[in-house]
């Protein structure tokens, strides 16, 4: 009964190994070789494949493993990936449960510790100078070390556990048996469990010497990086507290003396002026890490970019400013107290506080299907919604909530390099879309010449004009002009279309942003946006399509991608990538992220041409520098889920205001009555509305029919002019756009609105 003694997982983090893998229903169980390392899970067809082809691997972290019989064991993450293999004997098996395990429990702790790393400063306070902080990171690196030695030890204690309790039943059953012909089974049954339980004892032993010899190495170590920090620690206080007498005596220095001296010199400030200067020198080195890499997007690659790159010199500093430079508040500050000859305000004005509640949403039921089963393929726009679906703004007030991240332009402004200034433009780009995730409420249709303003001079340094300038299509024109030296305009007509299950909103018509300084004039257009389970179901929005911002001055370009979701993609939800490109075609930024919560983005160093991704297309390779992130989203106000998921900028954006044209969206009828939670009143004054343009169509309608030469040329004309914008070739995108003409804040400013129709 004496076996030769099976070889033992080994201690490491790899194992290898022939397993059959099942592949459909014709081939079988084919041999495939398994490769465990590092908490992956990879197989290829042969050995000689390993170096440049691998057919599939699985993340232990989140993958289960159940046995099924004696040889089979399955693999799986969920549901996207499952392996079903099969040992070619039960202890064969065992010995490769057993590594997956251990594997699994590494992945496990790893990916934990990796969460926790932001939050968690370093357990031993790092000591000043090189030397500190390498014997810091040594240590830090033998505490995880440790830490992964107690996750074996304790992943096989469980083995044991499991494994004794099971050779514990097979002895209590030899003993109740009779000899007989089933006693050859049992014996080698028993003898099977002990060989394992022999393997996974070995496998603790091993561990166990391995963690006791690591703490007897480091020990001594240990007992004199403490004792060197205690000394640190006392010097610190023994600094700090001269410091102290050293201030106290300059403060009753100062009160004893009437003027200063010019020539007054502090030997604590020089002394503060060299602790100064060495943090700058912590800085330079910190730019010298090797930074991470990004997540890998379906375009591209990102990996690190060779620590060479890290290195400052004078000739790429100011290309990489906004990525080591201070902030904008504290470079405008520092701008202001270095220039003597700045003005400083003698009286300002308070700045207006703006409401930050809305009453509450009330409680309505409505049967959606029995309003739109009759308008399946229709246009979005003509069908006869009541206020029930709607929120309490019109799409007006909705095209001004693009301006919610006005900062991204006003930090794009102040660029040097036309190539980061894309980078903002385009995070600016994606924010637009953060306020609609949770915001499934219809904005009210505007009604033609309807207007709405968003005044922020004062409390943010802009302000915008928007009018509904057509009706079928529906169309409105947007222009906001900045101080800090930025302009954007857009003429956005919707295209909708309902499907039953979900509706699609195209938008179309392009945005354009120039920026006084530089010259610069970017262009871009936006993506299609959809609702889904109309019917049935919570309903859900989500950004779909692909954005180039294109610089019309430079020939600088980004592509945006808006991944869609699927329920069947691992891939993060709501994501966007994007590269920035020159007129060459040479990538200089890359951007990640998502377009409801951030984006980020990394300086290119090197790229190349990498392996032909699951389309068989030609992936790119970038080498970056460590992510920075440009823009994040704020956060709802409280109680936002009652309020329609209104931001802080959209709950002030139909607030009523003295001055405003007799056209603004604010003073729509209909939609304040929603607003005040009065909906029935609201339905019956939202169809009153409608009616009166519908006369007021039908009339110009006729005056048009009138004055045309023949019935057939005027039966379609439609003589509505725009107030405040004037249709032009624009040579940007080709097409007509409608442009502010003009005006508008001088008719404000004398309080002249004779010129504005009678809408409401």
């Amino acid at each position: 009964m004496s076996e030769p003694k099976p070889p033992s997982p080994p201690s490491g983090d790899t194992y290898k190994g022939w397993l059959f893998k099942w592949t459909n229903y014709i081939k079988g169980y084919q041999r495939r070789w398994f490769v465990l390392s590092n908490g992956l899970l990879s197989y290829y067809r042969t050995q000689a494949e390993m170096g440049h082809t691998c057919r599939g691997t699985i993340n232990l972290a989140t993958a289960n493993i159940a046995v099924e019989d004696s040889c089979n064991f399955v693999i799986s993450n969920g549901g996207a990936q499952t392996y079903h293999l099969k040992a070619s004997s039960e202890v064969e098996r065992q010995r490769w449960i057993t590594a997956l395990e251990l594997a699994k429990a590494k992945a496990i702790h790893m990916q934990a510790e990796s969460d926790d790393s932001g939050d968690e400063g370093p357990m031993v306070p790092p000591s000043s100078g090189q030397g500190g902080g390498c014997r810091n990171s040594e240590i830090q690196s033998t505490l995880r070390t440790l830490n992964s030695k107690v996750e074996d030890l304790s992943t096989c204690n469980d083995l044991i556990v499991k494994h004794g309790s099971a050779l514990q039943r097979s002895l209590s059953e030899l003993e109740g048996i009779r000899v007989g012909g089933d006693m050859g089974e049992k014996i080698r049954q028993v003898t099977e469990r002990a060989t394992l339980f022999r393997i996974t004892s070995n496998a603790m032993i091993n561990a166990c010497r391995d963690f006791l010899s690591l703490a007897q190495t480091h020990s001594k170590r240990w007992q004199k990086a403490l004792q060197t920090e205690r000394e640190q620690r006392i010097r610190l206080e023994e600094t700090l507290e001269q410091l102290a007498k050293q201030h106290n005596h300059l403060e009753r220095a100062f009160r004893g003396a009437t003027v200063l001296p010019p020539s007054f010199s502090n030997p604590t400030l020089g002394n503060k002026g060299g602790v100064s200067g060495k943090g700058d020198a912590s800085d330079e080195d910190d730019d010298n890490e090797f930074f991470d890499a990004m997540e890998d997007p379906a375009e591209f690659i990102t990996v690190p970019a060779d620590p060479k790159y890290h290195r400052r010199s004078g000739s790429n500093v100011s290309g990489i400013s906004s990525e080591t430079g201070m902030d904008d508040q504290s470079f405008d500050e520092l701008s202001l107290t270095s220039n003597p000859e700045s003005p400083q305000p003698l009286d300002i004005e308070p700045v207006r506080q703006r409401r930050t509640r809305i009453p509450d949403k009330p409680n309505y039921y409505l049967n959606l299907w029995s309003i739109m089963k009759n308008c399946i393929g229709k246009e979005l726009s003509k069908i006869p919604m009541p206020v029930n679906f709607n929120e309490p703004l019109s799409m007006l007030q909705r095209l001004s909530e693009d301006l919610e991240y006005y900062e991204l332009l006003d930090k794009a402004a102040k660029c040097q390099s036309s190539l980061e200034q894309m980078c903002y433009v385009a995070a600016f780009t994606v924010s637009s879309y953060s306020t609609t995730v949770n915001r499934t409420g219809k904005p009210f249709n505007p009604l033609l010449g309807e207007t709405f303003e968003l005044d922020r001079l004062r409390e943010c340094g802009y302000r915008s004009l928007c009018e509904q300038v057509s009706h079928h299509p529906p169309a409105a024109a947007h222009h906001a002009t900045s101080e800090k030296g930025w302009s954007l305009r857009q003429e956005i007509t919707l295209a909708s279309k309902f499907r039953g299950k979900y509706f699609s909103i195209m938008p179309l018509g392009s945005i354009q942003c120039m920026f006084d300084k530089s010259k610069n004039h970017y262009s871009w257009k936006k993506v299609t946006t959809t609702v889904h389970n109309i019917i049935v179901g919570k309903l859900w929005i989500d950004q779909s399509g692909e954005i180039d911002v294109v610089n019309h001055r430079t020939g600088d370009r980004c592509h945006l991608k808006f991944v869609p979701y699927s329920y069947f993609s691992r891939d993060v939800p709501r994501k966007v990538t994007g590269v920035v490109t020159d007129k060459d075609g040479k990538a200089h930024y890359v951007l990640s992220g998502t377009w409801d919560e951030k984006m980020e983005f990394s300086r290119v160093m090197q790229s190349s041409k990498g392996e032909n991704g699951t389309e068989g297309k030609q992936r790119t390779v970038y080498q970056t520098l460590k992510a920075k992130e440009i823009w994040r989203n704020n956060p709802l106000p409280e109680g936002a889920e009652n309020m329609y998921y209104f931001s802080s900028l959209a709950l002030t954006l139909n607030e009523p205001e003295e001055g405003v044209a007799p056209t603004d969206s604010r003073r729509r009828p209909d939609q304040r009555l929603m607003e005040e939670g009065r909906w029935d009143e609201a339905n019956t004054e939202k169809q009153r509305l409608e009616e009166k343009q519908r006369t007021v169509r039908r009339e110009r309608e006729r005056e048009a029919l009138k004055a045309a030469s023949s019935p057939e040329e005027g039966a379609h004309q439609d003589n509505y002019q725009a107030l405040w914008f004037e249709q032009i070739d624009d040579p940007i995108s080709g097409e007509k756009m409608h442009v502010y003409k003009g005006g508008y804040w001088e008719a404000k400013e004398q309080g002249s609105w004779d010129m504005c129709p009678d809408i409401f």
